[in-house]
């Protein structure tokens, strides 16, 4: 994808509003989550569940248990009338949910939990309401049991199960609003006469001329055609370096201005600049993005499929050997057995219990889907700066001439330096105060565009300068030199008194300390882990052997990081993408599992499924820990709940009748009872085993 020149980009407010169609494909992007194809808000479930908790109190007390009637029920001429119309209520109120989600799935040709619990509490019910009549209409003598209390039950604990795993997961935010927000409200425009004027951004046309004042956020993309300045990009490109800008350089909206005032003519607008290119990338991303199937939904769909299968061959069996009334309370019961309500709460409750854990350990899991992906992964992709490194300048070497001791070199720096917030700046100081060196601010500093600072310490002028200022001015200094230090990935600043070179201080991105652990461990975890950077290629190698020799790929625009993640899964593998920032978003969207780190950009992180709150890479393999227990319970709990189904519905058919074995709704219903217990206690018996 051309970056910088697409005309027929959507606007920021049709992003928007893709946005939110979006997300009724994606996911819990503001307290929503889908239930099989249809989109349930969290707080419309939370008051379905509680409603219809209080429609099932009055079915629960007076309605029997499969037939068994329990010590706390009762009953009362025309208690059966009350629990038709609570449970009428109930079926059509609490199972709204169920119904729009088998709709979607029966849709899709994909039946699967929203539609295996909508045929059982469909049976329940219709069976129930055919006794009712039955019994109160046509025969009062005769022997019909009812599914009402089985009906209240399920619906209940589906609605609680799905409450559960919606709240475990629930995030708030927006990461295309986000991004457009980065961009200024407004640009100042300078018109034929040179007078300068406010407009809103979506006023501004191409062609037109803008000033950018020093620290202020550039408004669009464009050429510079005035002026010299250092341009910070990191949050915008990921490259940690401020850019030094002059004229005929291109800059990017939502980047930040250093310490000179720039011309810039607009090329390309908010509605198709390079922000609004990644907005677009990150919309594609999520609607291309391809969702595993869950194990619960695969179980689920087998379920009803062999519900189903079985049911009809018990209707028609039973019939043929002892009536049509018979043969159909064999089918219903083998029906209603098959109702999950163990498989409901089986997943349910483990990403509970498996978020509260990982939000104890600094990490927040946005989405469930990426607990089971990880089972496949195959690559994790890591961005560089901020994840692999710290993101912030550190001064690496400081070299003075032989006037001049390296203290008192860092002293004069930090004094020109000290009401400066340059990345550089900020460097610098860090050092001399953990070095605990003392120094005054210089008098009268300024802003020497596109190159440093002057100022005045005692009563000596001094500058800091870059080589590219040397060479303009034929000072010398050692070229050499300044190529191993670059080669190393530093930017150097000199300090010069009367066009003589007094000493330099080399600067660079540095690993975080737990970085190279990192890297072994995916590897003995057979995953291979490879770098992604906006950085330039030396830069790029240098920290790729730091890290092991790993493979690496260098000065990647966020679209190139996006195809790189898209092409390996074309290609079959499960990709993990971390990142911090924005240029991150649309790879991490992409990714099977994206993880952004927690210090990284709001955009990053509204972008990811995983969010590692402490910054930690560490918390990488924790994650992949939790994960893999997460999945080993998940896959307990749903042999718990689907074996006491696969057992049941055949027994419940009457495939044992000839020697005499014949499942009851009663046992059925007492099995189903303990199964729910034991995926419970399984689910909370998960633990992390953290690394330390």
């Amino acid at each position: 994808m051309d970056m910088q020149n697409n005309q027929n980009q959507p606007s920021m407010g049709q992003m928007d509003m893709d946005h939110s169609k979006m997300q009724m494909d994606h996911g819990s992007m503001d307290g929503s989550m889908m239930m099989g194809g249809h989109m349930m808000h969290m707080g419309n479930l939370k008051r379905r569940f509680w409603i219809s908790l209080l429609l099932s109190l009055p079915i629960l007390l007076l309605s029997p248990f499969m037939g068994i009637v329990l010590p706390f029920q009762t009953s009362f001429p025309g208690s059966e009338w009350v629990v038709l119309i609570f449970a009428t209520l109930l079926f059509f109120y609490g199972g709204q949910p169920f119904f729009a989600g088998a709709k979607g799935e029966l849709r899709a040709h994909e039946p699967a939990m929203m539609t295996l619990i909508t045929m059982g509490i469909s049976v329940a019910y219709l069976y129930s309401l055919y006794s009712f009549v039955m019994k109160q209409f046509v025969n009062p003598q005769g022997h019909y049991m009812n599914f009402f209390w089985e009906l209240a039950s399920l619906i209940v604990i589906m609605l609680l199960g799905h409450w559960i795993e919606m709240n475990s997961v629930m995030n708030a935010g927006n990461a295309l609003q986000k991004m457009a927000a980065l961009l200024p409200d407004e640009a100042q425009v300078v018109d034929s006469a040179g007078q300068v004027q406010t407009i809103k951004l979506s006023d501004l046309k191409d062609g037109q001329i803008v000033l950018v004042q020093a620290g202020a956020k550039i408004p669009t993309d464009g050429v510079v055609i005035a002026g010299e300045s250092s341009v910070n990009e990191s949050l915008v490109t990921g490259e940690a370096k401020a850019v030094e800008k002059k004229t005929t350089d291109q800059v990017i909206g939502g980047s930040i201005n250093g310490d000179g005032t720039l011309r810039v003519k607009v090329t390309a607008t908010g509605e198709n600049g390079y922000l609004a290119q990644v907005i677009k990338l990150v919309q594609q991303a999520q609607q291309e993005k391809s969702k595993a199937e869950t194990m619960a939904a695969l179980v689920a769909r087998w379920l009803f499929y062999a519900a189903l299968v079985i049911g009809i061959l018990a209707l028609v069996v039973w019939t043929l050997i002892a009536g049509f009334s018979y043969g159909l309370e064999r089918m219903v019961t083998v029906l209603v057995i098959a109702c999950p309500h163990a498989l409901g709460l089986a997943i349910p409750l483990v990403v509970a219990r498996s978020t509260s854990i990982a939000a104890q350990n600094g990490l927040l899991i946005r989405n469930r889907e990426s607990l089971e992906a990880v089972r496949q992964l195959d690559y994790v992709f890591m961005d560089k700066t901020g994840t692999l490194s710290q993101g912030v300048f550190q001064v690496n070497q400081v070299v003075a001439n032989q006037k001049l001791k390296q203290t008192e070199l860092l002293k004069k720096f930090a004094s020109l330096e000290a009401n400066s917030s340059h990345p550089l700046a900020t460097g610098i100081l860090r050092e001399v105060q953990n070095q605990e060196l003392s120094y005054q601010p210089a008098n009268h500093v300024q802003t020497i565009q596109g190159v440093g600072l002057q100022g005045e310490i005692g009563n000596e002028t001094y500058q800091i300068v870059n080589a590219k200022y040397l060479d303009q001015h034929q000072i010398a200094y050692q070229r050499d030199q300044f190529k191993q230090l670059a080669a190393a990935g530093n930017s150097i600043s000199y300090l010069i008194k009367n066009h003589q070179v007094l000493g330099l201080v080399a600067q660079g991105d540095v690993l975080r300390p737990e970085a190279t652990q990192l890297i072994k461990t995916l590897q003995t975890m057979h995953i291979t882990p490879v770098m992604l950077t906006g950085d330039n290629e030396l830069t790029a190698q240098r920290v790729a052997k730091q890290l092991g020799g790993i493979a690496y790929q260098s000065q990647l625009l966020p679209d190139d990081k996006e195809q790189i993640v898209k092409s390996y899964q074309q290609q079959g593998h499960h990709v993990m993408m971390v990142g911090d920032g924005i240029n991150d978003a649309p790879s991490l969207t992409r990714a099977d599992i994206g993880v952004a780190i927690g210090a990284g950009t709001e955009v990053a992180i509204d972008s990811a499924d995983v969010v590692l709150v402490h910054s930690n890479p560490d918390d990488i393999v924790n994650f992949l820990n939790l994960a893999t227990a997460t999945n080993r319970k998940m896959v307990q709990n749903l042999w718990w709940g689907a074996g006491y189904n696969i057992i049941a519905m055949p027994l419940a058919a009457g495939v044992l009748a000839p020697i005499g074995i014949v499942l009851s709704p009663a046992i059925g219903a007492i099995i189903m009872s303990l199964s729910t217990v034991v995926v419970s206690i399984n689910a909370f018996l998960l633990r992390l085993n953290k690394i330390d």
